[in-house]
């Protein structure tokens, strides 16, 4: 029997048509996921209850961390803030990007008038956000997604805001690396309208972060949510200092919470009610920004990343928490300066594992693109690599992570370049050239420095450090020639006979029952509570 050709066209054009439409459904890129970045300023690696700690209460962070991964080993790019968040915007170390602290810092000449009559005069570095960098929020636009800033920026001056660098939306971020106006309103800040009096802006950075979910819930958005919380000036209400203080009270209050460091006394205990208020309403407003994902059913199409962007501040600022076991804190080369909160909520990927596989700031940025399924752009995150094949239970290839902090800062570190390779740790130090050698497998509280016994290690691993350091552009700190002993032996004189008592004196005024901030911001209380 023959076919008629009419007949055959007919069958021809609906196979056609069948593949065709098989081919584009099988071509068609599935739902691009939503991204929530959370950073907490100045958080401390043992300051939420699931990475250790039985005085702070933050139940919505460590719900992060049980719905996702929490990496043991995770790390800031620098022991203080300006430096890292470059590093986590652009996928660079800091040598490499040249923000080596935070932006205001003197260095120089500038830095021998301080009155710290230190040995080193600091280098100049990077002052803004390179504007030639394509930011991880730019290439996440480049891809449709909708961006947003909210909180803390701290990586220019004006020509170097959020906006500038990829962000459709910008909420209060601005030149300040500190609340201006404090915890709450009025806020002192350009980017941020004030609120009703006593509106607090944690709360508000988190509102601000819900209304732009709700406005963009029907496509692709990255939000980032970076609390000015909990730098200091640190502020509480009545009642959650009321809290704390009782719990410090059952807990039963050390005599003494200090101990001397290098150049500053280091705080030893977790015990400040004020600074656990603060640290608990900063959970409050992640907990209205995990709900609002509920109750719109994006729980489970948003990615969520939450870190810190330098260690808990045990010496200098407001000497408000404590880092122990991890050595010291902000603004100093050993763990506690540098080792973070670091977890990666993927929906439907290891829920509540842990990774040891160090891993740190520059990797958010690759690790995100292939999350969102776009092409990696190695020449922009140079030293980050994608985590994706951790969070599915895999290894990644064994890498060495360096720091490089040439200057001194505000908390009592020391001028210093680190590595680490994988349980090793080397720390250089500029002021006299010594290195010191700690595994960290074996003692993570780097009590026993191993560089005499291991002298071959010490050598291979200082010589990686400094051909990566000089590879990327690295500045280093010159000597002062002003100094002199007897100077700095004066000046570390004051500092144990008049500061260190002073802080102990302050820290058991705000145990004290009778204890008045005396400045009206509890006067605000029905606001925030």
């Amino acid at each position: 029997m023959k076919i008629k050709p009419t007949l055959i066209a007919v069958w021809l054009f609906f196979t056609l048509a069948l593949f065709s439409c098989q081919f584009k459904n099988n071509k068609s890129k599935p739902e691009k996921p939503n991204v929530l970045f959370i950073l907490v300023d100045d958080f401390g690696y043992r300051d939420c209850s699931v990475m250790g700690s039985n005085y702070y209460e933050t139940p919505n962070i460590d719900r992060i961390a049980r719905e996702g991964m929490i990496f043991t080993d995770g790390y800031a790019t620098c022991q203080v803030c300006s430096p890292s968040r470059a590093s986590i915007l652009s996928g660079k170390f800091t040598a490499r990007h040249g923000i080596t602290d935070w932006i205001g810092a003197k260095t120089g000449e500038e830095w021998s008038q301080t009155g710290r009559a230190t040995q080193l005069l600091p280098p100049d570095y990077v002052h803004a956000l390179p504007l030639e960098y394509t930011t991880l929020p730019e290439a996440l636009k480049e891809a449709g997604y909708k961006t947003f800033f909210a909180g803390k920026w701290h990586l220019g001056a004006k020509g170097s805001w959020p906006e500038d660098h990829g962000f459709d939306i910008n909420k209060g971020g601005w030149d300040a690396g500190s609340p201006a106006g404090g915890y709450f309103s009025p806020f002192k800040n350009p980017n941020l309208k004030d609120g009703p009096d006593g509106e607090n802006l944690s709360m508000r950075l988190a509102n601000e972060t819900v209304e732009f979910i709700k406005n963009n819930k029907d496509t692709a958005f990255f939000a980032y949510l970076s609390f000015y919380a909990v730098h200091g000036p640190i502020q509480s209400t009545k009642e959650k200092w009321a809290k704390y203080r009782d719990k410090a009270e059952a807990m039963g209050i050390s005599r003494y919470g200090f101990e001397m460091g290098h150049f500053l006394p280091i705080r030893q205990t977790q015990d400040n009610p004020v600074y656990a208020g603060l640290v608990e309403a900063m959970d409050d407003a992640v907990g209205v920004v995990l709900k609002a994902l509920e109750e719109m059913g994006l729980d489970d199409k948003t990615i969520i990343c939450f870190t810190g962007d330098n260690g808990g501040v045990a010496a200098g600022d407001s000497y408000s928490t404590s880092n122990l076991p991890l050595r010291a804190g902000k603004g100093y080369q050993f763990e506690g300066g540098i080792r973070e909160p670091f977890f990666i909520k993927v929906p439907g990927l290891n829920e509540g594992e842990k990774c040891s596989t160090p891993v740190t700031g520059t990797d958010f940025y690759p690790t995100i693109l292939e999350l969102a399924g776009i092409d990696l752009k190695q020449e922009e995150h140079t030293d980050g690599i994608s985590l994706v094949p951790l969070l599915k239970g895999d290894t990644i290839a064994d890498r060495p992570l360096v720091w490089h902090y040439p200057h001194y800062g505000n908390q009592g570190g020391e001028p210093s370049s680190i590595i680490r390779e994988g349980d090793w740790k080397l720390i250089h130090y500029y002021e006299d050239g010594r290195e010191e050698l700690y595994n960290l497998k074996n003692d993570l509280e780097e009590a026993n420095n191993l560089a005499p016994e291991n002298s071959k290690r010490v050598k291979q691993m200082s010589i990686k450090l400094f051909a990566m350091l000089n590879e990327m552009g690295a500045r280093f700190p010159a000597k002062d020639p002003a100094w002199t002993a007897e100077k700095e032996l004066q000046h570390l004189g004051y500092v144990i006979s008049q500061q260190l008592p002073a802080l102990e004196k302050q820290r058991l005024n705000f145990l004290s029952k009778d204890f008045d901030p005396a400045n009206n911001w509890w006067g605000s209380q029905a606001v925030n509570d």
